[in-house]
């Protein structure tokens, strides 16, 4: 397998850690590369569901190595408690997981301030996880964010985190919020990176010994495209490169020792929080849920849910430059008597053919919708291609052609052998 990045090509929950599972076959080192336990990877293996929020799926792979990356914002707690939970399934890590020195730390107090202001916008509110992960980036980029690598210095890990509580405490008060305690903090962090500190390694270096030795890269992005900090719908977005560039800058790779760029995609489209949807359809999203479908792995949120975007597929292809495509969850439209496909969009009387860069005019489009017939029937159990129905190829095949992009996979169900590969 060339060095493959793999990126969701929706709003995120588009099954991205399936297809990672599928794939982590060919590769020799799996490789998260931005976000932190915003997002849920759900793996199905057998009987057996496997959440995981930081941790890269390879995981459940033996002999698999794993590396989280310098983009990746991290909270050493939370990833404690991962470990832990992967022990209690008999999975061992040791040797197989590297975490990049350079990585940022998610602290008590951006937890605090991301709630903050969530509730102060009230409706205005764009839908966070409330984890802390935007107060972390923003800490990031004004230089004052705290490193796995400073935890490992308890003085120098005290020092910073003194300052950082000191100052993010005097906000909190001025707005009602609670302080945090420093003492408690810093007994816990303390605790938890001496629990990490095997895992601490130079990832970029691993990396790049890795590519002269010719080792199989796998990059796992998180969330989707549209939910990039600079091509998602902004503001309604999270605060990470959410797109092949990612793993350039997440990583530390060179953009020429990417092979491959793999895009997955649902077969219909779904979201979660605010923000503009020009598809959704309130009828389809009460019927996923009702079958106990579409509610986040990480927040346990009702997705929002609605028809296929191929005018955001198209642009998800040209920002990423998709070799090929993944289609998930095809068997979640096995009862649909029809289905309708989003081609085009009507936006102040014109038709458009593109995304517009407002999160506004985007919110004033109307769908313009191509209708196919649905096969109404089940493909759980479909081995191969020719096992499909007639009209579900039909449908798989309308989309790589509107996308002008090779379908490499379709999914019909959550289990890795639910998988029909095509290339």
């Amino acid at each position: 397998m060339p060095n493959t990045v793999l990126i969701g090509a929706q709003w995120g929950d588009e099954g991205k850690g399936k297809i990672i599972d599928v794939l982590t076959d060919e590769a020799d080192i799996v490789v998260r590369m931005q976000g932190g336990n915003n997002a849920g990877h759900t793996v199905l293996v057998g009987k057996k569901k496997y959440v995981l929020h930081l941790i890269p799926s390879g995981i459940l792979r033996p002999r698999k190595k794993c590396i989280i990356g310098n983009g990746v914002v991290m909270d050493p707690v939370h990833l404690v408690e991962e470990l832990d939970g992967l022990a209690k399934l008999n999975i061992n890590v040791k040797g197989r997981l590297f975490i990049s020195e350079n990585a940022h730390l998610v602290l008590p107090y951006h937890r605090a301030l991301d709630e903050l202001r969530e509730v102060s916008k009230g409706k205005g509110k764009i839908g966070t996880t409330k984890r802390g992960i935007g107060p972390t980036y923003e800490d990031k980029v004004s230089r004052v964010g705290i490193r796995l690598g400073d935890l490992l210095d308890n003085d120098r890990f005290s020092s910073l985190l003194r300052k950082r509580i000191q100052s993010n405490n005097r906000i909190l008060r001025e707005n009602g919020a609670k302080s945090i305690s420093y003492k408690k903090v810093l007994e816990d962090y303390l605790i938890a990176g001496e629990r990490l500190r095997d895992f601490v390694a130079n990832t970029f270096i691993m990396l790049h010994e890795a590519m002269t030795q010719k080792k199989r890269l796998l990059f796992e992005g998180a969330q989707g495209t549209f939910l990039d900090l600079d091509h998602g719908t902004y503001p309604y977005v999270t605060s990470s490169s959410t797109t092949s560039g990612g793993a350039c800058t997440g990583a530390g790779i060179p953009p020429n020792r990417i092979d491959r760029v793999v895009g997955v995609m649902k077969a219909y489209t779904t979201r979660v929080g605010g923000g503009p949807f020009p598809t959704e359809d309130e009828e389809m999203g009460s019927m996923f849920h009702e079958m106990g479908r579409e509610f986040g792995a990480t927040t346990g949120r009702a997705r929002r849910c609605g028809w296929l975007d191929m005018v955001m597929i198209r642009h998800a292809c040209m920002v990423n430059g998709f070799d090929d495509i993944s289609v998930t969850i095809l068997d979640g439209l096995d009862n649909m008597e029809t289905i309708k496909v989003c081609v085009a969009y009507r936006l102040n009387g014109k038709t458009i053919h593109h995304l517009p860069s407002s999160a506004i005019d985007l919110e004033s489009c109307e769908p313009v919708y191509e209708t196919f017939k649905g096969w109404q029937c089940s493909t759980e159990k479909c081995k191969s291609w020719s096992s499909l129905p007639l009209r579900a190829r039909q449908y798989v095949k309308a989309i790589s052609t509107m996308a002008g992009t090779k379908i490499s996979s379709v999914s019909v169900g959550p289990d890795r052998n639910q998988t029909i590969r095509l290339m």
